[in-house]
């Protein structure tokens, strides 16, 4: 028996966790110079994490476009959320602001994602392709 991996879940689960991540690492930063250690935010670790996201994403989407449902709209709000998370990076101030958009987009395409593949399962066109990558 083939067990199949929810890509958009590992998605979603991805953006949770990145938005827990945000919202907890302040807290979790401001509280280290109590035990003697003072780090600043850390920029690799957010690069990587928005790469993560990135990746997981990318393929769930593109796999859910070229072998279901062909709709364009969950990689384009995919792509603004991304966007945000990337400018997030650029315009530190606005930090709280930008991450808002950013994971309501990701959640939302992986989300709408999922409800088309799920919805046109079975009922495709010709030229879907149901092997595996």
């Amino acid at each position: 028996m083939k067990s199949k991996i929810n890509w958009d879940a590992i998605g979603i689960s991805a953006s949770v966790i990145c938005a827990v991540h945000c919202a907890v690492l302040p807290l979790f930063m401001a509280s280290l110079p109590l035990f003697g250690v003072n780090i600043i935010e850390n920029r690799s670790f957010e690069a990587g994490m928005i790469l993560l996201a990135f990746l997981i994403g990318i393929y769930a989407l593109s796999h859910g476009y070229k072998k279901h449902h062909h709709k364009m709209l969950p990689i384009i709000l995919f792509t603004l959320g991304i966007g945000f998370l990337v400018l997030k990076q650029i315009f530190l101030l606005y930090h709280n602001l930008l991450l808002i958009p950013a994971v309501v987009f990701i959640i939302g395409a992986h989300i709408l994602n999922y409800r088309y593949c799920r919805r046109h399962n079975h009922a495709h066109a010709d030229d879907c392709n149901h092997d595996h990558f």
